[in-house]
């Protein structure tokens, strides 16, 4: 039995995110709000989303992105059963390119 019950989440920082205009805003906000190891963390994460999406293999991601196999794993997983983040995001991305 869990002993802590389940933190709600927070909006507030979410709303903080989204008023943000820039690349740069952004880019500064999430360097004072997270280490640099969580930073590179999500970076990954997020480039190793990015590999999945356009079809990229195991092998030709952990050579391109350093990820290991478990965090690969991990983010395809969230692709094919998440939450679909991800893909509002890559739809949004090609949206802006045309």
């Amino acid at each position: 039995m869990n002993k802590h019950p389940k933190k709600p989440r927070n909006p507030k920082m979410y709303e903080a995110i989204l008023s943000l205009k820039s690349v740069e805003e952004c880019m500064a906000f999430f360097d004072d709000l997270c280490t640099v190891s969580e930073l590179l963390a999500m970076e990954q994460r997020y480039q190793v989303a990015a590999c999945l999406n356009v079809g990229m293999i195991y092998n030709d991601i952990l050579a391109e992105t350093g990820a290991s196999s478990a965090t690969i794993s991990r983010v395809n997983r969230s692709l094919q059963y998440g939450k679909g983040g991800y893909q509002i995001v890559f739809d949004r991305l090609k949206e802006n390119e045309q």
